[in-house]
């Protein structure tokens, strides 16, 4: 499989105090979108009915949280008249509160959402001051009361020679594509695991351009309706909720925060790498976990690395950052270093490693030129087999590993 580009961080050419103390920013893989999300516009239905409408709009459509595309290298996007018959002529015709008013719980709504607006193209909409071509994802998932239509939409989509491309993980779409998908497939994953809330267990539904989640007050169904039964004509009043009071009257999208390590010994020259048994021969990455309630960034990386390995860090230094859609991390990308005396390896702790060891320096920058693939793919041209394989360029310990072996924990300028 062949490795996309990197995305360019913001302004990469930008001297500021900050590059030349800290270094250039570091982009990661599905980072780096084109789009602007104008948040602040997801309740106005007026901009997402002209949005919805407009010639220059793409919606990127999933079923099963797997993307339409013509080849594993690139996504397809298809047009309002091609979701019209799914979605109907404007689900955003009627304001926020009043479609919340009418919800009716055993009527499937497709999910749709508005991931932003691509600025490059001038020639799309215009509205208030901000110009683009607007962009939405839809869950196309055969289900519910809108199966039959979600069904011929997914047969004329793939009479057309397109595919929806299956496997966990894509890694092969070009930078700012990826960053698209990550953004849509996240949301989505999160809009389809709460359809019920989490305080009273009643259906919820999206609002805010799919951004959130409320559980309605009222339901145009009975309580049995809410599994198939008769519809009610008038709205029931649904039991209290703890979520419809004060400031809390809605559900966010979540982003589980991880923290992703490159260690580095106390006199600098090896680094501390680790494997899991099902991992290929010779393969091994960075430590990661995630980052517990009331524990800071430094506190996560300590404490996991000793978990795991039982080394001891002293000073943490934040590198870059990844979002990972599988199914909604942030991987905190840091740098550390291991205190004097504290580099014994202990795996006795938390039994998730099969082996962690230290490698000298020019070990993994070898394995960077030569060694690197996603987990399952052959590694480059020169590579010897029973060397070092470390994770590809789209991983973010692709990057970290790769700034400790440029010299970013020593004297010399960070990046």
């Amino acid at each position: 499989m062949t490795i996309p580009v990197l995305p360019d961080p913001a302004f990469p050419e930008l001297e500021s105090m900050l590059s030349r103390k800290f270094g250039r920013e570091i982009a990661n893989y599905f980072s780096g979108s084109p789009l602007n999300r104008v948040s602040f516009l997801r309740t106005d239905h007026s901009f997402l009915s002209a949005a919805l409408k407009h010639p220059t709009t793409s919606f990127l459509v999933f079923n099963d949280l797997n993307p339409l595309a013509k080849d594993p290298s690139g996504l397809e996007y298809i047009s309002y008249a091609d979701v019209q018959p799914l979605i109907g002529e404007d689900p955003y015709s009627k304001s926020e509160e009043q479609l919340v008013s009418e919800y009716n719980s055993t009527v499937t709504i497709p999910q749709l959402l508005f991931l932003g607006l691509d600025e490059r193209n001038q020639q799309g909409l215009t509205f208030n001051i901000y110009t683009g071509s607007p962009f939405f994802a839809l869950d196309v998932t055969p289900k519910g009361t809108i199966k039959s239509q979600a069904e011929s939409l997914v047969q004329s989509l793939q009479s057309r020679g397109l595919k929806f491309l299956e496997g966990r993980i894509q890694a092969a779409l070009p930078a700012q594509e990826a960053a698209i998908y990550a953004q849509a497939r996240a949301l989505l994953d999160w809009n389809a695991r709460n359809p019920f809330c989490a305080q009273c267990g009643q259906p919820t539904m999206s609002i805010n351009g799919g951004m959130k989640r409320t559980c309605p007050p009222k339901d145009m169904a009975s309580l049995a309706g809410a599994i198939g039964g008769t519809v009610g004509a008038v709205p029931m009043e649904r039991p209290d909720c703890a979520t419809r009071k004060g400031i809390s009257n809605v559900c966010f999208p979540r982003t589980d925060p991880t923290v992703i390590m490159a260690v580095v010994s106390s006199d600098g020259r090896k680094v501390l790498i680790g494997r899991q048994k099902r991992w290929p021969p010779y393969w091994y990455s960075t430590l990661a976990g995630f980052v517990e309630p009331a524990e800071s960034v430094e506190e996560a990386v300590r404490r996991e690395v000793w978990e795991e390995s039982g080394v001891k860090l002293g000073r943490v230094v934040i590198h870059s950052t990844q979002p990972w859609p599988y199914p909604a991390n942030l991987m905190i990308g840091a740098v550390a270093q291991c205190v004097p005396g504290g580099e014994e390896i202990v795996l006795k702790h938390d039994p998730e490693l099969e082996d962690a060891r230290w490698a000298e320096m020019e070990e993994i920058r070898e394995a960077l030129r030569v060694g690197t693939s996603a987990l399952g793919e052959s590694a480059q041209e020169g590579y010897k087999e029973g060397n070092l394989r470390l994770p590809a360029g789209t991983a973010i310990a692709n990057q970290l590993l790769t700034a400790v072996a440029s010299g970013f924990a020593g004297e010399a300028p960070k990046i």
